[in-house]
């Protein structure tokens, strides 16, 4: 089965699309979000993704009101979380500027008002991020968008993501594998859950990497994954949750770089004699 990101082919023997999740590690800052997008198109990437929240809706129960430190001082979480938040003029300057560089960006909402905002931006698709998956009136809301919807499972058992996939229905959903740990033990990441999600509900399946390093990911890709979701950040010691299990620029190059030999390698399963071969096989072969 396939089906399309804005005119993008997903699935079914098209190229893995790659996103760059920008999230939040942008701080809020508009410039820093620009040049993670720049990163993003540098590597190759097929989209970006941000992270969209109502934060009186969405905020953690009881944590709304709980200080932290925060690079501008100690402030609430509810306060913080308006601050990271890109408002209306942000995200049109952001969606022209994706315009300029010929990239595709979306969003994953956290709450029914954000999925109403990100409709002013006629998206190619949302995501459902892992800790929403349990929220049906939210998923109702995405599909009544009628646009593709990218499930993504971490922190969730099989009843829950059936649950999910039964409101969604399945003519226009993605599932990605996710393991929700920032960052995640390899032992964790579970890899043959793509064979098992694409066995049990027949639809495209990807993967959203939370680990440290490539290989999984790369792994994850070898083993089906048609799409693929990594955070993007351009210093892993920057302040933010999601830095330290996120992929920097150089390192995201490389990611997009094997992703593509890895699809050129996997062939189509069919034994055959390439003409490359046969100089070695008439220099080698004593026996025809």
């Amino acid at each position: 089965m396939a089906l399309k990101i804005g005119d993008v082919g997903v699935g079914e023997g098209n190229p893995a699309f790659i996103v760059a999740e920008i999230g939040i590690n942008h701080n809020g800052i508009l410039d820093l979000a620009k040049r993670l997008i720049d990163a993003a198109v540098a590597a190759g990437c097929n989209a970006v993704k941000f992270q969209k929240r109502t934060p009186e809706l969405s905020g953690p129960v009881g944590q709304g009101e709980i200080p932290r430190e925060t690079p501008w001082g100690v402030m609430t979480y509810l306060e913080y979380r308006r601050r990271v938040e890109f408002d209306l003029p942000a995200y049109r300057e952001i969606d022209q500027y994706c315009r300029d560089r010929a990239i595709l960006w979306f969003a994953s909402c956290w709450d029914t008002p954000s999925i109403d905002f990100m409709e002013k931006f006629n998206p190619p698709c949302y995501k459902v991020p892992s800790a929403c998956i349990t929220d049906l009136d939210l998923l109702r809301g995405y599909r009544k968008t009628g646009r593709t919807v990218v499930l993504s499972t971490g922190m969730s058992t099989m009843e829950q993501i059936r649950a999910a996939v039964e409101v969604l229905g399945r003519e226009k959903i993605l599932i990605t594998h996710c393991t929700s740990t920032y960052p995640c033990k390899p032992e964790e990441l579970n890899l043959r859950m793509l064979n098992t999600l694409k066995g049990e509900f027949g639809v495209p399946v990807g993967y959203s990497g939370h680990e440290v390093g490539l290989q999984a990911t790369l792994a994850a890709v070898a083993l089906g994954a048609c799409f693929v979701e990594r955070h993007i950040t351009l210093d892993r010691a920057m302040w933010g949750s999601d830095q330290a299990a996120s992929v920097e620029p150089h390192g995201f190059e490389r990611l997009v770089r094997d992703i593509r030999v890895i699809e050129a390698a996997m062939g189509d399963g069919v034994k055959r004699v390439y003409d490359s071969e046969k100089p070695v096989m008439a220099r080698l072969r004593r026996v025809r």
